[in-house]
């Protein structure tokens, strides 16, 4: 449990536990409860359960607090969780329990630790605050990127060498080197973020993570002199700095990142709970089409406006890390991928190719299937196979760039052996991978997930902390706030470029495509004039179909669907369930106007356009920085990995069926597994992922390039550089070790 992790970083002994409004349903509940009980148990903390901590508003209500072993006190806590009579068993109200918050501020009773360096505390303490704000990609992309480069300014300051992004003075006579950098990266990281979230959805509770960092740090806060040069007037000025020269930058931050571009969608709002109604109308159907829910619910469980409204259409405008653009033009086109495919138009025939694979990869999403139904490319499989397949780096991963084709690992280069098989059910595969990848373990959003891998990688007990893979080895603070400038770049710039593109060419998603083409009808017959349609859905045996009195006959395979024969029907996930944590969904016949995508219903689909994918550019961007700064395309150990449960993991369904294992070899397999999570989630078609794994690789490469020049401000060229440290990687491979280079 990471909030456990980190009062045990920060050195709190009590730990303040709500609920997620997503979580409704008691069971689950009271499972995550004890195990966050038996981490604490073992970490020594207590926990709090704290009922009523309202974040929908400016103050926090604590009415009570359980303290002490809450696994004794079963009948207090159930007590509490259905305390409300006009609530079912186990249902808390949107936005009234926040995500596991613990209050710092009020908690911390002993000095931080000194696992980790002082740069790691405060990206853990920003990704705290990440996963209760708003899920915006985007904004928190920015944050990301503004942090890191306060703290690497601050390092850079006390470096003859080195050079800053925002402020490049120099103070080279420290009286501590180690505690004055320590200090002026705090106050650096500390003024930029507090005001960064003064526009959260609770400022409050964020701020409580802030302060309570530095108090465990053993800083004022309340110092805010900028001038001299003691540490904290630094840091100050460091922070004033890059708050000045980012203001005005193009995110529209002093209004609230609203939209200045004045973008209206092309289609009304899908009424999601009444099929039909909008969903066949689409008067720009190669356009997005905003959702109308009954109920919205963010990622991270806050209760959202019920019309979805565009995030960031503004983004493409924003002042880049690396990406240059021709002159004149927005920096996001330094990337532009060109158009997508257009039904009707220009790439109609993969149009209708790359939806019918998205309903395939929906088929599929099923443990009580035994064979592969269809063809199933995106691992290699034919009708008739087994759903059980080698998930390991022996069969999947090192892919050639934006393409499915997996070659697979011979071997693990750090051990020489090849990779021990992992034979897992494809729909736990498919289903796990949905979810996983969706916004980060802990809803950090993919920006913020990717800081989370880098912070694995930089604790393997293997990794060797050498820029770029030569030279010598360097201190944990300065690995952490180069990493962090460098990748921080890269999900910046990814930011800037998927989004301009997203709003450029305001591309369609799944749900409306489907909906829309199969409420139309088919369009492989046209012999079948009362349903045919030039825009329908194609007819595919097994997969797509039409509803006809001989199918719905008792026990026809659309015997449940009588009443709607001449309508296409598709074989697909089935939805969530009254009690998702309890029951597994499967896959069966539907309406194609009902189809739904591997999601909650109360979230289903992004609030911005399709193309290009989010996840694929901003994993693929931090997998060249990840893959060039540590000089080894491979994960430390030759293996990177992440453990599930059986039976308890899902949020959307019950599963997986059995114990599974996520493995990638290299960061770019991960990276590439990132993106064809989506197509699993029905989230997008193949051109958004494709697209988007390209122009992460040049946009992580850029990056890099450009950090570099900030590490090693030479006359050199940034491309020349990077040709340096390959060069320098490809002779010595590995080193022995040396002294640690601060």
């Amino acid at each position: 449990m990471p909030q456990v992790q980190a009062c045990r970083r920060f050195g709190a002994r009590i730990l303040f536990v709500s609920v997620s409004a997503g979580d409704t349903h008691r069971a689950k509940v009271w499972g995550r409860l004890r195990r966050a009980g038996d981490v604490a148990a073992a970490a020594g903390v207590r926990i709090a359960i704290a009922p009523n901590i309202d974040f929908g508003r400016r103050g926090h209500t604590i009415e009570t607090a359980i303290t002490g072993d809450f696994r004794r006190q079963d009948t207090e806590i159930e007590d509490m969780m259905t305390s409300r009579s006009d609530r079912g068993v186990g249902e808390f109200p949107p936005r009234r329990f926040a995500s596991c918050v613990f209050l710092l501020a009020l908690l911390l009773t002993c000095p931080a630790g000194a696992q980790t360096s002082v740069a790691r505390q405060w990206n853990d303490a920003l990704l705290d605050a990440i996963r209760l704000d708003f899920p915006a990609p985007t904004v928190h992309a920015r944050n990301l990127y503004h942090s890191s480069a306060a703290m690497w300014d601050a390092w850079a300051s006390f470096d003859d060498s080195a050079q800053g992004v925002f402020y490049t003075d120099k103070t080279l006579s420290p009286a501590d080197l180690a505690a004055d950098r320590d200090e002026a990266i705090s106050y650096a990281a500390y003024r930029v973020l507090s005001q960064r979230y003064t526009r959260a959805i609770d400022p409050i509770a964020s701020q409580a993570i802030f302060d309570g960092l530095m108090g465990a740090l053993g800083y004022d806060p309340g110092i805010t002199i900028t001038t001299g040069n003691s540490p904290a007037a630094i840091g100050n000025r460091i922070a004033a700095r890059v708050l000045a020269e980012t203001i005005h930058d193009g995110s529209n931050e002093i209004v609230g990142y609203q939209d200045n571009t004045n973008y209206a969608p092309l289609n009304d709002p899908m009424l999601l709970e009444f099929t039909g109604e909008t969903d066949t109308t689409l008067d720009a159907p190669n356009h997005w089409q905003p959702l109308a829910f009954a109920t919205r619910i963010t990622q991270n469980g806050l209760e959202a406006d019920l019309v979805q409204t565009f995030v960031s259409p503004n983004w493409g405008h924003v002042t880049p890390f690396a990406l240059r653009p021709a002159p004149g033009q927005d920096p996001w086109t330094a990337t532009d991928p060109g158009p997508p495919p257009q039904l009707g138009g220009a790439g109609d025939a993969e149009f209708r190719s790359n939806l019918v694979s998205v309903i395939r990869h929906s088929a599929v999403l099923d443990p009580a299937l035994v064979s592969v139904p269809f063809d199933f490319g995106t691992v290699g499989l034919a009708a008739g196979a087994s759903m059980m397949i080698d998930i390991s780096p022996a069969s999947l991963g090192n892919r050639a760039l934006g393409t499915h084709a997996d070659q697979g690992h011979a071997v693990n280069p750090s051990t020489g052996q090849p990779y021990v098989p992992q034979l897992v059910h494809l729909a736990d595969y498919g289903r796990v991978m949905a979810e996983f990848w969706a916004d980060g373990p802990e809803s950090e959003t993919p920006p913020g997930h990717w800081f989370a891998l880098a912070n694995d990688v930089a604790d393997h007990p293997d990794i060797v902390k050498r820029i770029g893979g030569a030279g010598p080895v360097v201190s944990d603070l300065q690995w952490d706030v180069k990493v962090y400038l460098a990748v921080g770049g890269a999900v910046h710039d990814a930011a800037i470029a998927a989004w301009g593109s997203k709003r450029a060419y305001d591309y369609v998603r799944p749900i409306s495509m489907i909906r829309h083409m199969g409420g139309l009808g088919q369009s492989s017959d046209p012999g079948d004039v009362a349903t045919w349609h030039p825009n329908g859905l194609p007819l595919v045996p097994g997969l797509i179909e039409l509803i006809t009195t001989e199918t719905t006959v008792t026990d026809g395979r659309h015997e449940h669907l009588a009443g709607f024969e001449g309508e296409v029907a598709i074989f697909a996930w089935s939805g969530e369930g009254e009690v998702p944590e309890d029951e597994v969904a499967g896959t069966r016949w539907i309406r194609a106007v009902e189809w739904w995508p591997y999601q909650r219903s109360t979230f289903v689909t992004p609030a911005f356009a399709a193309y290009v994918s989010g996840h694929s550019t901003f994993s693929r961007a931090a997998a060249e920085v990840l893959t060039e700064i540590t000089g080894d395309p491979y994960f430390p150990g030759g293996l990177g990995e992440y453990f599930f449960p059986a039976e308890d993991f899902l949020e959307f369904e019950l599963g997986p069926a059995d114990d599974l294992t996520l493995q990638w070899a290299t960061y770019r397999d991960a990276a590439d597994e990132a993106g064809i999570s989506r197509l699993f989630g029905g989230i997008h078609v193949a051109p958004d992922d494709f697209a988007g794994r390209i122009m992460g690789a040049r946009i992580g490469l850029d990056a890099w390039a450009q950090a570099q020049t900030h590490f090693v401000p030479e006359p050199a060229t940034g491309l020349c550089l990077v040709t340096l440290v390959i060069a320098a990687r490809r002779r010595h491979p590995k080193r022995p070790e040396t002294t640690i280079d601060n």
